[in-house]
């Protein structure tokens, strides 16, 4: 079992290579578990600010607690890892945030030795499947009708809200 999560990964900030700015060729490698990844295009223009602004689609099996982000750099010796990042599923799902929510996050890169390398901008929402969706066409409530109000017709959703009041109750 598993959940369907929207990535959008945005862009890198300040990453580095030995301590040197990247000049290009970077991209991001989107691992949910051992078996599963998914990258974005290379950027070839940004250098060390690369702005991929790529959406991946990703199954996140239901009992992951992390995924993880590798930003890697395609040099003359192959693909470099130039930064990780550990992200807490936690972060976009669960807890009282609705899905279908976009979150915009931001983590920072750590190299191989565990130091600083940059930063990495997302954005995150958990797709929720088209029979778990409801709007107003689907639990057949045509658009356009409405309750009448001062003379126009309301078509908006309403929601209740229980008002305490001081009348007596007869029980």
């Amino acid at each position: 079992m598993s959940r369907t999560v929207e990535i959008t990964v945005i862009s890198g900030e300040d990453l580095r290579n030995n301590r040197k700015p990247i000049k290009k060729n970077a991209f991001v490698v989107i691992r949910t578990d051992s078996q599963n990844s998914c990258k974005t295009d290379m950027d070839t223009e940004g250098g060390s600010y690369p702005a991929w602004k790529q959406k991946l689609v990703v199954d996140i099996p239901m009992h992951a607690q992390f995924i993880t982000l590798e930003v890697q750099c395609k040099t003359s010796l192959g693909d470099k890892t130039v930064g990780t990042a550990r992200i807490p599923v936690s972060d976009f799902v669960g807890g009282y945030i609705p899905d279908n929510y976009l979150h915009f996050l931001s983590y920072r890169l750590r190299d191989y030795s565990g130091e600083r390398n940059g930063i990495v901008n997302i954005s995150a929402r958990v797709k929720v499947p088209e029979y778990a969706s409801c709007s107003r066409t689907e639990v057949g409530v045509p658009f356009g009708v409405g309750v009448p109000l001062g003379g126009r017709n309301f078509g908006g959703i309403v929601t209740g809200i229980p008002v305490l009041s001081n009348y007596p109750r007869n029980y």
